[in-house]
């Protein structure tokens, strides 16, 4: 008797196995890494587990129409010993610069909100699923808070804020070599604006710019 073909859930839940073992294995290699920056085998189980994780996004978006909330990517080509082109692993260690160069890498990228009642529960429904320990339970007030929150449930990447509440319009990324890091104890509060200034002596290397297939909702009503 021919073996039943597996079905859509039986699918699934193997590739999400796959998913819980790479995130496992990924996790030994961390700890056996110690905190070494630039471990092969870390950037190793971590292109797999990326690779896991992609594989049961779009199995289950294209059975079920779903997705998994850590929006996983494919990740560029690398050399046959993991890692990025030219990745520095364990055994070929460069020695650090006497005077190491500090870049500055600014990124903004705006979006539009089509419900802020609609953000406001999501942002809940994050705060509760990823605790803030400093968060002293106030109620979000705005969207302002509503996006912290998702940026604080999601590591602070801007993957987190890729959901249908907020629509991304155009973004901006500049890239500057800078005299020294950023000194948040000399940053104050309500003057953060400082922190993204840069004087003429820190001249700006280049810059990407990132065109929203949306662009702006708005300009429509303006025409009406």
């Amino acid at each position: 008797m021919p073996d039943q073909a597996a079905s859509p859930a039986q699918e699934a839940a193997a590739a999400l196995e796959v998913v819980v073992e790479a995130a496992r294995a990924h996790l030994a290699e961390i700890t056996a890494a110690e905190g070494r920056v630039g471990d092969a085998a870390v950037w190793r189980a971590y292109v797999a587990l990326n690779d896991a994780s992609l594989a049961y996004d779009k199995l289950i978006d294209e059975a079920f129409g779903e997705a998994t909330p850590w929006d996983p990517r494919p990740l560029p080509a690398v050399d046959g010993e993991g890692g990025w082109p030219g990745y520095v692993g364990d055994d070929d260690l460069i020695e650090s610069d006497g005077t190491p160069t500090v870049i500055s890498v600014r990124h903004r990228r705006d979006y539009l909100v089509p419900s802020q009642a609609a953000l406001l529960r999501i942002a809940e429904a994050a705060r509760e699923a990823v605790p803030d320990p400093d968060d002293d339970g106030s109620p979000l007030e705005g969207v302002g808070d509503a996006v912290l929150e998702l940026l604080h449930a999601g590591g602070g990447t801007l993957a987190s804020l890729e959901i249908e509440e907020l629509t991304p319009l155009d973004g901006l990324v500049v890239v500057n070599e800078i005299t020294g890091p950023v000194d948040l104890d000399a940053v104050d509060a309500g003057a953060e604006d400082t922190a993204f200034m840069m004087g003429t002596e820190q001249p700006v290397i280049g810059r990407l710019d990132e065109r929203s297939v949306h662009g702006d909702p708005r300009a429509d009503d303006d025409q009406d």
